[in-house]
């Protein structure tokens, strides 16, 4: 496949194709956390359509998908938000990238570079003045290639 990368088409997904966002999502969220049961799977996709259908229509979610002769390798996606502003402007957008997925053979391979320069572009073009993201060790090396570093503002969460 090495020799196949520029045969590689990135392109934005588009309100049609709802379903693509939901199924990489959950094979995301399968290899991050394990198999869930069939039940629960279900109310998941029923719920992430819904998310990913507004979201799009909303225009506070955006994703790009890597494909290589009609088969799907990679995957990114971002999340906008509106934040109130301060006295140097009135209002920022910032995005949160959300589940970055390569299928597993195609990793390894800069396909992965390839959505989140894209993501980056369009976060540009839309005025998003920050970019944040949550990483599994093997994709820190990637974002730091990016320019991703530690947040200026420390960071505390809690989960409730």
């Amino acid at each position: 496949m090495q020799n196949d990368l520029s045969k590689i088409q990135i392109r934005k997904i588009g309100q049609g194709e709802v379903e693509l966002l939901t199924t990489y999502r959950i094979a995301y969220l399968s290899e991050m956390q394990g198999e869930q049961n069939e039940e629960y799977l279900q109310k998941l996709k029923d719920e992430l359509n819904k998310y990913f259908s507004q979201a799009l229509t909303d225009n506070t979610f955006f994703a790009f998908l890597a494909e290589l002769n009609g088969e799907i390798l990679s995957f990114g996606a971002m999340v906008i938000k509106k934040i109130p502003g301060d006295f140097n402007q009135p209002l920022y957008l910032e995005g949160d990238i959300l589940n970055m997925y390569t299928v597993p053979f195609a990793r390894r391979k800069g396909i992965s570079a390839m959505i989140l320069q894209e993501l980056l572009n369009e976060a540009r073009d839309r005025g998003i003045s920050k970019v944040a993201l949550h990483t599994s060790k093997d994709g820190e090396k990637l974002y730091r290639k990016f320019g991703f570093g530690e947040p200026i503002y420390p960071v505390l969460e809690i989960c409730l």
